[in-house]
């Protein structure tokens, strides 16, 4: 949980902004928001989602820190790039992220070994 905080802590000071402003930002309580920093208090997912909004960084960055979800395998340029594009919305970045994911597990599951297949029909 202390590896949350510090992520959360070095993000804000990167984005130069004071705990007082993310609290303000994000209507998270600035002493709450120090006991998260410090490791003392573990943040449910909608508090992650603002604190990752107010930050204007990922909410699923901070999921995956946070050990609720697990870090997505691919392309990371592609993921990078969907998370880095300001014209659309947090909510759009997080389903086509989605649908990336969604499509890579379709092509990892093994389908029917077509030589299985072709064996078959020449019975």
């Amino acid at each position: 949980m202390s590896g949350l905080g510090e992520f959360i802590r070095q993000q804000r000071r990167a984005a130069q902004v004071s705990l007082r402003e993310l609290a303000r930002q994000t209507g998270v309580s600035n002493p709450y928001l120090s006991q998260v920093e410090r490791g003392l208090k573990r943040p449910s997912a909608e508090i992650l989602a603002q604190i990752a909004k107010g930050l204007q960084i990922s909410a699923e960055t901070l999921y995956v820190r946070a050990g609720l979800l697990d870090e997505r395998r691919g392309d990371l340029a592609v993921v990078a790039a969907i998370e880095a594009d300001s014209t659309i919305t947090e909510r759009q970045r997080q389903v086509l992220l989605e649908i990336y994911a969604a499509f890579q597990g379709e092509n990892a599951s093994p389908g029917p070994d077509v030589s299985d297949v072709n064996e078959e029909e020449r019975s």
